[in-house]
This record gives structure tokens, C-alpha cells and sequence, in this order.
């Protein structure tokens, strides 16, 4: 039987662990990524290309475009426009968008090394990483083909705020879509704003885009980052269990649940605690009526 959601101007259906840190003051891992995009500076004054490009677990295409702008001291810009060159082995229904195919890994940056040759490397692992048996066979048992699967990676990769939560994040995606109710992930809202925050509106939850999974129904049309190895294992084999929310209270504390009431105090506690914070911090705390995600 089809269960009715609880009306958008009250609920909270998840919250980014990473991104609590930064209300805490923590740092986050993205952070420590920038070092090996550093420009080296070589005797004689002039930027030299760092030895490697690492691209972290999550990251968007935006991220990854960028990053390589500056690893081989292009001008801003200059990764994005060279897609029209570059030679990608993406699937059909990708529609020329790398999106979730920018593999996260390290890869070696040399002087005549070309942002097309990087793409098409990064695409090959993605490749590689994710048409194996295995992961077709996980993808045909959850009734979804491997962009899908992707998709529903890299949702996981930026709603679990750990790695063992990875498998009930997945369980809350596959829960929801079977009941008919919407995903109602704000990942996919930031996605469309193209912004990193724990506050999202309800103003924001109306937007007009295909990528709001609180007015549209099933997956967004393409994935919303580049998920990593774990959160695509997560993708196909989901936790057993009949939850429908979660919300990180803390840092190292996400609850899941299938009672809305008892959701609802999980994100009061959410709230008090990020008041505390916000407090401490010298800044305004989220307003209790706001979706986080």
C-alpha cells in the first residue's frame, strides 16, 4: 500500500554526516584533497604541473573539472570546454554527461598530459569499476541497469555520513521508491543550486528542476556526484531493513527509522544541537521548519 508522506513545511528526511562537521567546527576530509592540486613552483619562477591528480569520493563534475583546470594550469574553464573533444566511453543514457563517471582516484599528471586525456581516463576506470559481472548482476536484482545503479551511488555517497551507514542510506532510497513516495534527498536540491549546505528551504523544496526529489517522483535524471567503490557496492546490496528516515544528530550519530514521530525527535535533537554549535560558533542556528539533507 502506497504510504502518504508527511507534509514538506515540517519534515527532515536526511542530513549529510560530512557536512555536520563544518557546523561543528570539525574539518572535513575535502579539505586535505586541495594538496595535491597545489601549484610547484620550479627554479626558475615558473608553476610546474604537480606529479598527480587525486579526485575524492564524491565530488561533482564541477569539482573535477576545476581540479584538473589548475593541476595543468589551464585557464579556468578550459576542462569543461574540451568535452567536445575528449573520446568518453559513457553509456547511452548518460547522454554525453560525465556526471558519476569522473572516477574517483589518483591519476598521474605529466607535461604534455591533456584535460582530454585525463577525462577519458577517469571515464575508462569508471568503466572498468562498475560493468563488471558483479555489479550488472547486483543492479538486474534490484530491478535497475547500471546508470541507475550509478545514480543511486552516488546519492548514497553524499547523504552517509560514514561508510557503514552506506548500506541503510541505500535501504532508505530502495524503501521509498518501492512505496511510491518521493526521495525527498536535499543532495538533490544542492545538486540543482549547485551549492554544499545543511540548510535547505522550504522555498527550496519547490524549485523547478528535475533534480527535486521533493516535487519529482523515482531517481534524478542523471547522478549527482561521482560515487567510489563502497558507496556502489552499497548501491546493489542495501541493508535489510524497513527504514524510511534518517538525520545525523552528531557527528558519528545517524539514526534511522521507519516512525516519523520518532524521526521528528531525532531532528529536534538535530536542531538542538546545531543551535548549541551556532551559539558557540557566533551564528544563527537552522530554522526548525527547514529540510536538511
Amino acid at each position: 500500500m502506497q504510504m502518504n508522506t508527511p507534509p514538506r513545511s515540517t519534515i527532515r528526511l536526511t542530513h549529510r554526516g560530512r557536512a555536520a562537521l563544518i557546523a561543528t567546527g570539525a574539518v572535513v576530509a575535502a579539505t586535505a584533497v586541495a594538496v595535491p592540486l597545489l601549484s610547484l613552483v620550479g627554479g626558475d619562477g615558473q608553476a610546474e604541473r604537480p606529479a598527480s591528480l587525486v579526485i575524492p569520493e564524491g565530488w561533482r563534475s564541477g569539482q573535477v573539472y576545476e581540479a584538473v583546470d589548475k593541476a595543468l594550469a589551464l585557464p579556468a574553464g578550459s576542462t569543461k570546454k574540451s568535452l567536445a573533444k575528449a573520446t568518453l566511453t559513457l553509456p547511452a543514457d548518460a547522454e554525453g554527461n560525465p556526471e558519476g563517471y569522473l572516477y574517483p582516484a589518483t591519476y598521474p599528471v605529466g607535461e604534455k598530459t591533456t584535460p582530454e586525456a585525463l577525462l577519458a581516463s577517469m571515464v575508462e576506470t569508471a568503466h572498468k569499476k562498475f560493468n563488471g559481472g558483479r555489479i550488472t548482476a547486483g543492479a538486474q536484482r534490484n530491478a535497475m541497469n547500471v546508470y541507475q545503479a550509478v545514480t543511486v551511488a552516488s546519492i548514497i555517497q553524499t547523504e552517509a555520513a560514514t561508510k557503514d551507514d552506506m548500506g541503510r542510506v541505500s535501504r532508505v532510497v530502495f524503501n521509498r521508491l518501492a512505496r511510491g513516495m518521493p526521495l525527498q534527498m536535499d543532495s538533490t536540491i544542492n545538486y540543482a543550486l549547485n551549492r554544499t549546505t545543511l540548510d535547505t528551504s522550504l522555498d527550496d523544496t519547490k524549485i523547478n528542476s528535475p533534480y527535486n526529489s521533493y516535487q519529482r517522483m523515482g531517481l534524478p535524471p542523471t547522478p549527482i556526484a561521482n560515487p567510489g567503490e563502497e558507496a556502489m557496492r552499497a548501491a546493489i546490496n542495501p541493508t535489510p531493513g524497513d527504514w524510511l528516515y534518517f538525520v545525523t544528530v552528531k557527528p558519528g550519530d545517524t539514526r534511522f527509522t521507519a516512525n516519523y514521530e520518532e524521526h521528528l525527535r531525532n531532528v529536534a535533537e538535530f536542531n538542538e544541537n546545531r543551535k548549541k554549535a551556532s551559539a558557540s560558533a557566533g551564528t544563527s542556528s537552522a530554522s526548525p521548519s527547514q529540510a536538511t539533507g
